[in-house]
């Protein structure tokens, strides 16, 4: 799926899920921001028909020009990780940090994702319960949006070797989101060793949600059925073909 001004943006359709059956397409689309879309993007957005567009940004993430996008959605702020990704927030921090200490930070947040932030993921979930039709989305599609994806695709029943993959994809289709941003930074004094390890995905971010999961509820399932209080059978019958 291709948009003119919306990065890293993918319908989940088509992926295989409990007892082999499809995701239906046009149901469950994911990407990184997309309030500065195109007149041609929205129009392929509208024509998706979606009930609700979630945004895991917090506000420091966003600016007045989006407005005209919240004119035409329905855009829910269901906001994860509120101040600490904003750039006023990270310069001074990268200005001073070792590669190290960036991936450090973002297994941290990862560990972070299903035990600090149950209520954001959970009322995303909780949406997918109801059946909705969505899109949704962080600043680069990939962190926030990643570990909403594999909540949904592991109830959805998708093998995880598949999620993670799906998980992955975001450094080819945010190649060139990633070199304006690493464009932009170096003028700032921040070396690309540093700036990168916020910039892709690697599985042993998704791995560190995965291991906080496993330590407290046992599995993703266990975790969106107990913590989240969401039934996998509900959005299988909504989103799985057949």
């Amino acid at each position: 799926m291709h948009f003119e001004k919306v990065a890293n943006a993918r319908d989940l359709g088509g992926l295989t899920g409990a007892g082999g059956r499809r995701l239906r397409s046009g149901r469950l689309l994911r990407s990184g921001n997309p309030g500065l879309a195109s007149a041609d993007d929205i129009a392929r957005l509208r024509a998706l028909s979606l009930d609700l567009v979630v945004d895991f940004r917090s506000p420091g993430e966003k600016s007045a020009e989006e407005s005209g996008f919240g004119q035409v959605f329905h855009w829910v702020a269901t906001p994860v990780l509120e101040g600490s990704m904003a750039m006023g927030e990270l310069l001074p921090r990268l200005r001073t940090a070792t590669a190290r200490e960036m991936d450090d930070f973002m297994l941290q947040v990862y560990r972070d994702f299903p035990l600090k932030y149950q209520e954001a993921f959970g009322g995303f979930m909780k949406h997918a319960e109801a059946g909705r039709s969505m899109l949704y989305h962080c600043t680069a599609g990939k962190d926030r949006t990643g570990f909403a994806t594999l909540l949904l695709l592991s109830a959805l029943g998708v093998a995880p070797d598949v999620i993670e993959a799906n998980y992955l994809e975001s450094n080819r289709w945010n190649a060139a989101f990633i070199q304006g941003v690493l464009q932009k930074m170096a003028p700032l004094g921040i070396a690309a060793e540093v700036m990168m390890p916020l910039l892709e995905v690697k599985p042993a971010y998704l791995q560190a949600s995965l291991q906080a999961i496993e330590e407290g509820w046992g599995s993703v399932p266990a975790y969106v059925g107990t913590a989240l209080s969401v039934e996998a059978e509900q959005l299988r019958a909504h989103y799985l073909e057949g």
